[in-house]
């Protein structure tokens, strides 16, 4: 065992000892010396052969015939026909392309490898005191407040309770772009505070965090084989023994022993067998660079054969809040969104929260607004008394209840609030309706976009199913351009939707976010999930979107056909190579050397064809203005 792992821990040195030797073998055949030329390359050829040898040793151990036992033979028997700068390149060429291999496989995995050293270890634990204590993070507990200052890590996942500052959220979504954080802000472990201070309550510690899961999806991912893999590790099994049974007939009915060793070295389908690992690998580690958890290789290729989308409506395709997305004034008072905001600011309802938020954006200074009475009637609105006048908020019912009627124009533009799935707000001040606001759910910036481009993809047909109305569905639908729509269902009736599609055919996406979509991200053929989402919707999907971004999606379903296109591609260039080769070792064209030469390169090609998948990008679509700011309309 010592002798093994000493082997082993040499591997390298071992491979330049005999590319010297090699070197100094051919020297002495210059200078006429056959004593330096035979020497150098008998040395050459033991001291390769042994860790090759040993591999294949310990393959035979646990009943595996592998490629190191058939590279063990070959050179055993060109060893002992006196060929021994035969033996000695063969060997070599193996142990060298098993160097670039693992250098280039170890590239493929870079972007793991950073996620991992990206993980914070310390964190600022603040003491009742006032003062902070430096903590191993393990010891974190849930609800400790932990000191972020400029340039440092955030230890956990929490919630900002004094403080602000921006954050580079990249080891998390793969954004480069700051993010301005302030008291009661989510921030993520992992993620750097680059300018600023703040006290963070933790919510998540340790393997817990978003971080945490980020690097245990991806590296359990890493482990899952694609189908490909599958096949070729079947394939192998038997192919490898068929190798070694065509060489002992080569050897028997030409009596050629020379001819047999050749056709076991160049048999050898070392590209077939790193082929398809080395793309899958390429993939999820792109995907993880770029802010997409591909769960394995079985998932990429099926995520690559979807040809149907299901979405949910809320947190997926919108942004699960409420937003001010019409205001229609048709008075001449600027005033009206003060007095309207003066109001709500006292409720805790969406809708008024909504009000509120747009009239802070668009510099109303309602707080020095007196507020004298107010009251709320149920399923109606909210009477008040602002600055001595009377003020009504709420729905139509609550304007027809004291007798304010709308104009023509009103009404029109109320009705179009409505038809558009949006909640309408009606303000009146003094009996008379001075503005409507419509309010809704706000879409995700890009999504239309994205859509189109999961179009042109391959994607055939895009469906929402939503709990929503059927009003507001359609409304979102059509802006977006879905092509079907289910509304007003249970958690069982979309699973139900899901199997339907199934049944006719289709390889179903499921994407969503909350615990009710759950059952359907497990149903669908793909579950898809928002990062934003809860726990358990992340837990149960196969992809999960860590900026909860349309963009992501356009680019997993593109990595994943793009990750299955290379591995067919390292595929064909595997079989082509050997078929090449016993083709030329047959007409007399491809000798030992030679061939071993070939070979290596074919694995270097199927390594370097991978490698490429690593910068693969899709454009990501632009942003519409209009689904980034509210519509305002004066009205005449």
């Amino acid at each position: 065992m010592k002798f093994q792992k000493f082997i082993n821990q040499h591997l390298n040195q071992i491979t330049l000892a005999t590319a010297i030797l090699i070197g100094v073998g051919f020297a002495g055949k210059l200078i006429g010396s056959n004593i330096i030329y035979t020497v150098s390359f008998i040395v050459a050829s033991v001291i390769s052969a042994v860790p090759i040898m040993m591999r294949a040793f310990s393959a035979l151990r646990f009943r595996t015939i592998s490629i190191e036992l058939l590279v063990s033979i070959a050179v055993i028997g060109a060893f002992l026909i006196g060929e021994y700068n035969e033996s000695a390149i063969v060997t070599f060429l193996f142990l060298f392309g098993t160097f670039l291999e693992d250098k280039t496989l170890a590239k493929t995995r870079h972007a793991i490898k950073d996620l991992t050293e990206m993980a914070p270890t310390t964190a600022d634990v603040v003491q009742d005191d006032g003062s902070t204590e430096e903590t191993d993070v393990d010891f974190v507990d849930v609800g400790d407040v932990v000191l972020v200052k400029t340039g440092a890590q955030v230890p956990v996942d929490g919630e900002i309770v004094s403080g602000s500052g921006h954050l580079n959220e990249a080891s998390i979504n793969g954004e480069s772009k700051l993010a301005a954080k302030t008291t009661g802000d989510p921030v993520y472990a992992g993620t750097m505070l680059d300018n600023g201070t703040v006290q963070v309550r933790a919510t998540k510690v340790g393997d817990d965090t978003t971080f945490g899961k980020i690097v245990e999806l991806v590296e359990d991912a890493q482990d899952t084989k694609s189908p490909a893999e599958k096949f070729i590790d079947k394939f192998a099994t038997y192919y490898t023994p068929a190798v070694l049974v065509i060489a002992l007939l080569v050897g028997l009915i030409f009596q050629d022993f020379r001819l047999a060793i050749t056709v076991l070295v160049l048999g050898c389908p070392g590209a077939l067998v790193i082929g398809a690992p080395v793309s899958n690998v390429a993939g999820i580690g792109n995907g993880a660079k770029n802010g997409v958890l591909i769960k394995g290789g079985d998932v990429m290729n099926t995520l690559s054969k979807v040809d149907t989308i299901v979405f949910d409506k809320t947190g997926t395709l919108t942004e699960g809040k409420t937003a001010v997305t019409h205001f229609k004034n048709s008075s001449d008072n600027d005033g009206v969104l003060a007095y309207a905001a003066a109001v709500e600011k006292e409720s805790d309802h969406p809708l008024a929260k909504a009000v509120v938020a747009y009239a802070k954006t668009h510099g109303s200074d309602f707080d020095q607004l007196e507020v004298t009475a107010s009251d709320t009637i149920k399923g109606r609105g909210i009477l008040a008394q602002v600055n001595g006048q009377d003020v009504l908020i709420g729905n139509r019912q609550l304007m027809t209840d004291h007798q304010i009627e709308l104009t023509a124009t009103q009404s029109s533009d109320l009705q179009e609030i409505q038809h558009q799935g949006s909640s309408s707000v009606i303000i009146a001040i003094a009996g008379k309706v001075q503005a409507i606001i419509g309010i809704s759910d706000v879409i995700r910036p890009g999504v239309k976009e994205s859509l189109q481009l999961l179009k042109k993809a391959g994607v055939k047909k895009t469906v929402m199913l939503t709990g929503d109305n059927q009003l507001t569905a359609q409304s979102v639908a059509g802006q977006l351009g879905i092509d079907e729509v289910h509304a007003e269902l249970m958690p069982e009736d979309k699973v139900n939707f899901v199997k339907d599609f199934q049944k006719s055919g289709h390889t179903v996406a499921f994407v969503g976010d909350g615990i009710n979509d759950s059952p359907s991200l497990a149903t669908a053929n793909i579950g898809i999930a928002m990062g934003s989402g809860t726990d358990v919707a992340v837990e149960t999907s196969d992809v999960v979107l860590m900026s909860s971004g349309f963009d992501e999606l356009v680019h997993a379903f593109g990595l994943a056909r793009k990750t299955v296109l290379n591995t067919k591609e390292n595929i064909v260039i595997a079989v082509g190579t050997v078929a090449f080769l016993l083709l030329g070792l047959l007409v007399g064209v491809i000798y030992m050397a030679s061939g071993m030469f070939v070979h290596e390169a074919s694995i270097l090609v199927v390594i370097f064809n991978a490698m490429r998948l690593i910068k693969f990008r899709i454009k990501t679509p632009k942003l519409d203005s209009d689904q980034l700011s509210a519509t305002e309309v004066k009205l005449s």
